[in-house]
Formats: structure tokens, sequence, C-alpha cells
């Protein structure tokens, strides 16, 4: 089978079905997957016009018959189970490629210094947009320090693993750090941490991104099926039973877009107190509300565009693009593996727009063309902590103004 062969239309939109409430059920009848909702209502989906590529099960209190499962499957859709905390349970996926060589390319490359090379190329492809998120967050809040190559420079030296998982994790502290300026105080959010003992989340911005990145995994983990690797033996993560280290891996040079879909999550007031609730572990976990509001923030940072070889890719193609990448490597395919993407990341609501446009006289607003009514509702943009959209040619006057 062909690495990408069971990809219907790659270059299409990213879409999760989100299921979740009392009396939800997935059936087939007559050909067609019936699913009905907590409210009782139906919608039915014909053979080969199933629209989404994920079906995302969110609580425990749903069915879904064993026929419907086939029905999604043969239809190359995956079904992803989430946990309580909102990680990732476990996934029904389609069947994967043979691609018997390819995981015996993986194992010798696991057991030889192969390893260390390819773990520096994942962790460098994810310090490398670590560093381009902080420069689209300094855009807008000047406070933020972009200086992470003080521990990045470390990372060619790193002779093995262990030594590379010291550099991602001490950039990873200035990131979080950087990060934790960005979050209303009345969110407790302090750092990113994880917590074995009871798992879970200790406050609602490590809740979203928990559930964030378990969306993300879901991705990983279907491109991985995809072209034929083996889950269970990574680079960076080490094999540990019950684990899959591969996914972890390819979820590293990817996790800014989760975190980039949160962060616009936050400055938008996206979520209330109504979305979270405290277990009796104290710890916080999403409500199903929430929980569909985050899935489609991510859907859209998972759909977003990106230059590649002249064209423009989703997103969620480009994981694919970089995991069959890693597999043709493998196979001497390639010659050379890069995880990195090309990158641009602008803001139309910068610090410095935010700057000028408050500044701005109304008595002026006639001699750059435009309106005291529109003027006034760029003024009142500019001074809330929301982001906004500043169309092209008005960002170019304001840009001009010296």
């Amino acid at each position: 089978m062909a690495d990408l062969g069971i990809v219907r239309n790659l270059d299409k939109s990213n879409k999760f079905l989100f299921l979740d409430g009392y009396g939800v059920n997935l059936r087939v009848d007559d050909g067609k997957l019936v699913l009905r909702d907590g409210k009782g209502l139906e919608r039915a989906f014909f053979p080969k016009r199933f629209p989404y590529d994920s079906v995302i099960v969110y609580g425990t209190r749903g069915s879904i018959t064993f026929e419907a499962i086939r029905w999604i499957n043969k239809h190359n859709s995956q079904i992803s189970i989430m946990n309580w905390d909102g990680r990732l349970l476990t996934s029904i996926q389609p069947p994967e490629a043979k691609q018997i060589q390819v995981k015996f390319r993986q194992y010798e490359a696991y057991n030889s210094p192969e390893r260390v090379d390819i773990a520096r190329k994942i962790i460098g492809a994810k310090i490398r947009r670590t560093k381009d998120l902080l420069l689209w967050l300094a855009e807008r809040y000047p406070e933020i320090d972009t200086d992470i190559e003080r521990e990045a420079v470390r990372l060619p030296e790193a002779r093995n693993v262990p030594e590379i998982m010291n550099v991602e994790g001490r950039v990873a502290q200035i990131y979080w750090e950087q990060f934790t300026k960005i979050v209303d105080s009345k969110l407790e959010f302090i750092t990113r941490k994880y917590y074995n003992t009871p798992f879970g989340a200790v406050d609602p911005v490590n809740a979203l991104l928990n559930y964030g990145y378990a969306l993300l995994e879901t991705q990983c983990r279907e491109a991985i099926n995809v072209v034929g690797l083996d889950t269970h033996v990574g680079f960076m993560h080490d094999v540990t039973t019950g684990k899959e280290p591969l996914v972890y891996d390819m979820q590293e040079p990817f996790r800014w877009a989760v975190d980039m879909a949160i962060i616009n999550s936050l400055n938008g007031n996206l979520f209330t107190k109504k979305d979270f609730i405290r277990t009796e572990n104290y710890n916080i976990k999403l409500k199903a509300c929430g929980a569909k509001k985050l899935t489609e923030e991510v859907e859209k940072a998972l759909n977003m565009k990106i230059s590649h070889e002249g064209m423009m890719r989703t997103l969620s193609y480009m994981i694919l693009l970089k995991t069959r990448d890693l597999s043709h490597y493998l196979q001497g395919k390639k010659k050379k593996l890069d995880f990195n993407i090309k990158l641009r990341l602008e803001r139309d609501d910068s610090y410095e727009i935010r700057q000028k446009i408050i500044k701005f006289p109304y008595s002026k607003a006639k001699k750059i063309g435009m309106s005291k009514g529109t003027l006034w509702y760029l003024k009142q943009n500019a001074v809330s902590d929301k982001p906004f959209k500043v169309y092209k040619s008005v960002k170019e006057r304001f840009e001009n103004i010296s």
C-alpha cells in the first residue's frame, strides 16, 4: 500500500465530530450512519459522504454500535475517546499501511547513534517554532522575553538523548515563564506541569493544554498509522510499556499550534467558569461545553494554511508529510531529515499598531482617508485586551505614520 493511499482528499480541511451528552448514539441503519444527539435529534450520513476526519468522544454517557465503528473506519476516519482528565484514552484507527520493512529500520535506528540525530532534529524544529511563537507574542506584549538562544545554543553539542531533553527542558522553562505573563492571574496558572497523583490539571489553563494536546495527539497517531511506522518506538521519548513514544515525538514540532489556539481563546475570553469543573480529587477538568469550544479552536489551528514547496497546505497535512518524511528517511528514500516548516506568524493587533491607533487624533482622521466613526471603533479595540482584525489597507496607513 502506498504511504498516502488511504487518505481522502489530502488538501481538504480537517474536521472533528464532537460527541457528548446523555443519549448520544451512533448506529448504522440501511447503510447510513445515524447520529442521535443528547437532545434526541437525528442526522444521517450517506456512505462515502462522511465529512469528518475524526470522531471525538467526550464523556461516558453515549453509545456506539460495532457496525458504526466499522462504518467510520471504512471511511478512513478515526474514533478518539477522551479520558476524564482531557487526555486521550484510546483511539480506533483505520487499517494501517503494511510497511513491515520501515518498522525494521525504525527499530534499527532506535538502537543506533542515528537515534540521537533524529531526536536532535525533532527538538530543533520545536525550538524554532517556540521562537516564532514568542516573537508573535512579543508583537502584542513587549514584556515577553524572546531570548531562548542562550539555552538553544547547547543543542548541537548534545551527545545523547538525555542531554537533548535537558536542552528542551531549559528552553521550555523560559517559554512557560513568558506564557504565564499573558494569562489572567484569576486563572491561577503558574506554569506547565504534569501531575501523576492524582493525575490531572490543577488550573483551567493546564486543563485546556491537556485537552488541546490530546487532540493534536490524535492527528499524529493517524499520520503514523498511515505511513506504517510503529507508535511504540520513538527517538526522543524512551520505549515504555503502555506508552506510544513516537506519537509524543511527532507532537513536539507542532505543539505551538495548540498553544496559539489557546492563547487566542484566552485573549478573546472564550471560556468562562461554567466551562470547567473541579473533581473530588481537586483537579480541574473541562466540561463538555468547554471541550467543544476548544475542539473548534484546535480544528481552526489544524486547518491553518502553511506554504510548502510552492503550495498552501493545511497544518494537519503538514503533520502527515513530516511523518512520511521520517518514514522515507528511515528507508533511505530521503538523504536529509527536516521537521521544520516555513512558518510566518503575523499580528494585526501588535503593540505598536495599538499605540498608534490610541494616540492618533480624531482631527486627522480625514487626512488618512478614514471616518471618525471607523477611528472610534479602532480605538475601542486598541484599548481592550482582546485580539482584533485590522484590514491590510488600514494597517498600512498606521504603519506609515511616524
